[in-house]
């Protein structure tokens, strides 16, 4: 599938994730999920190609938001005994606010909220909270600068 078959791609995203999305939501193929009945989005939600979302922990996605390519929102992680990261699979949700853009290449890890209005950087790895109305950047992201409207 491509861009042009936004109806059919709204369709098949709504039956992974078991509720209808709404009419402005968008996205560009390929994309993978490791289940989908934990993810919930809003209105006007865009999500480029080549996106990952594991939402075991829970991931939401409120309005206006938009991902770019090859974003990897994980939810899933393992704990950090060695005995025990085998034997255990940790979920952790992950909350992305209004009118948010994760630009290309970012990872988000479980546990984290990306405040309303905020920018994650391209190849951003966001390992804590994200405050509103922020630019973040770097690995691990940090605070670069706030963002006025």
């Amino acid at each position: 599938m491509t861009f042009n078959d936004a109806d059919e791609i709204r369709a098949l995203f709504s039956e992974l994730i078991g509720k209808k999305v709404d009419e402005s939501f968008l996205l560009i193929p390929p994309f993978f999920t490791a289940g989908g009945d934990e993810i919930r989005v809003g209105h006007n939600v865009f999500v480029n190609q080549n996106c990952t979302f594991y939402d075991l922990g829970g991931l939401d996605i409120a309005d206006d938001v938009m991902i770019g390519p090859n974003v990897s929102i994980i939810t899933a992680a393992h704990p950090l005994e060695p005995s025990e990261r085998r034997a255990a699979t940790i979920g952790k949700p992950i909350v992305i606010e209004r009118n948010v853009w994760i630009a290309a290449g970012a990872t988000i890890i479980g546990g984290v909220t990306v405040g309303e209005k905020s920018v994650v950087a391209a190849g951003s790895v966001v390992t804590r909270d994200v405050p509103p109305n922020t630019l973040v950047g770097g690995n691990p992201a940090r605070v670069i600068r706030s963002i006025r409207d």
